[in-house]
């Protein structure tokens, strides 16, 4: 999950960001505060960590704007500690609020909620004919249901959600666990070559391209 930090004090988002690579997620610091809601939605994060004192548009200012365009989910991060704030960064569409000081654990708990609500409405979905049951994490059709294991259910999830584009080895291996530099290549490729298969006995043949020197794409 990308992770994107909007936040000018240097030092304080140098440390989110080890925070978050370091639990599992792929930390992104923005650089250009001048077109924020530009970089934004080039970078397309899964969640916004936003603070409210940032150069040029304020957060809240901001929030207002990508709520015009953008259903990405955002955390409010500031140092007031204002019913006020809070109220106005909810009502232009914030999906929680925390207040600096805080807690990292708190922190992650607030990102781990959020993404938990948003997947409630994700846990059923369609490929094709196909039927996908991220909890059971199964795909299923009139005929038949397939299960399939943890890796390969992230895999097939994964380029579901990049449907038609292609996606690299790295950006794959960082969604599974949260990293591509210790891990084997060769794991990856096991993985891949098992969920082809698997997929093949639920009817869904040469679904999953490969790109040479370039990464997967799902047809």
């Amino acid at each position: 999950m990308k992770i994107l930090i909007i936040e000018d004090d240097l030092e304080l988002r140098k440390e989110l960001k080890v925070l978050l690579d370091y639990n599992g997620y792929q930390g992104i610091i923005l650089q250009n505060f001048k077109d924020t809601l530009e970089e934004i939605l080039e970078i397309e994060p899964d969640l916004i960590l936003l603070d409210i004192k940032i150069p040029y548009l304020n957060g809240q200012q901001l929030l207002k704007k990508l709520r015009e365009v953008s259903t990405i989910p955002v955390i409010m991060v500031t140092s007031k500690d204002s019913e006020i704030d809070e109220i106005l960064a909810l009502s232009y569409g914030a999906d929680d609020y925390i207040t600096k000081p805080y807690n990292p654990t708190i922190l992650l708990l607030h990102i781990e909620a959020v993404f938990k609500r948003l997947h409630k409405n994700e846990t059923k979905l369609l490929y094709h004919d196909i039927k996908v049951d991220l909890m059971k994490s199964t795909l299923k059709n009139e005929n038949q249901e397939l299960i399939l294991s943890k890796n390969e259910m992230g895999i097939f999830y994964f380029l579901l959600m990049n449907q038609g584009k292609i996606v690299t080895r790295d950006d794959i291996m960082n969604y599974l666990w949260g990293t591509d530099k210790f891990i084997d290549d060769n794991t990856l490729t096991v993985n891949m070559t098992r969920l082809r298969k698997r997929l093949e006995k639920i009817g869904l043949y040469n679904v999953i391209e490969t790109r040479r020197d370039q990464g997967y794409i799902l047809i």
